[in-house]
């Protein structure tokens, strides 16, 4: 194994120690203001985003929406493919940045509006990333793989510890997964976002939070794809 990919395993091992542990005090407390928010969001909102996040699993695992070819050359080690995906990922973050600070300053419709638009960045983001890693993304195990990676960056402590198994251990729990609870994912991915994406919601105050927010989300995932690759292509050769 290279000096880099020694390197990266490691933060990957501690990446996954850091995902086992429960959240902190203070994490619970905004959990439960943000519980008391959530009770408060228009039906309309939740609606959006539930509809959404269905639309997304759907258009991940049955059609080619969110595949842009990328140039990957075969010969490239693992530390050129992670800094073209370090690369990919400012590209994003600075998109959904842009996307979050424009919805943002309209209020509550265009922060409703921004919801599709963020997914959207995300899954294409995550199936570039499955390519540069030699992922044949056109696999329906490997969609469903990006769609792990996606529920994992965005759990909370109920579900967190059984889907890091399920990405860690991919190659043994795949086959247990031909379908993926979606009404379980809409749950945890609207329940993390909802306290800094409310705040959007305000206008004038959501530009600032909508481009803080977005960027933010877009690192969550970027870590989270990053290190669950790390652990099924580096673990193994390391035994």
């Amino acid at each position: 194994m290279q000096a880099y990919e020694q390197q990266v395993l490691k933060e990957a091992l501690k990446w996954k120690r850091k995902m086992k542990r429960k959240s902190s005090l203070v994490q619970k407390a905004s959990k439960s203001v943000q519980t008391k928010i959530n009770q408060k969001i228009p039906d309309q909102a939740h609606k959006v985003i539930t509809e959404s996040i269905r639309k997304m699993i759907e258009v991940s695992l049955t059609s080619s929406a969110y595949i842009y070819k990328v140039e990957v050359n075969p010969e490239w080690g693992f530390e050129k493919r992670e800094q073209e995906i370090r690369e990919r990922l400012q590209k994003y973050r600075n998109t959904a940045a842009v996307e979050g600070a424009g919805t943002g300053a309209g209020g509550i419709f265009l922060g409703m509006a921004d919801f599709p638009m963020l997914l959207s960045i995300k899954m294409k983001f995550l199936f570039d990333v499955g390519q540069l890693y030699g992922m044949n993304v056109n696999n329906y195990e490997e969609r469903m793989y990006l769609l792990h990676l996606f529920m994992l960056a965005f759990s909370g402590d109920q579900s967190r510890a059984r889907v890091l198994h399920r990405v860690v251990h991919w190659e043994q729990e795949k086959e247990k997964w031909a379908e993926i609870d979606w009404k379980e994912l809409q749950q945890e991915y609207r329940d993390t976002i909802d306290f800094v994406k409310m705040l959007q919601l305000i206008p004038g105050f959501g530009a600032v939070v909508g481009a803080w927010a977005n960027s933010r989300l877009l690192n969550q995932l970027g870590e989270t794809a990053m290190n669950g690759y790390r652990l099924r292509l580096l673990d193994g050769k390391n035994n």
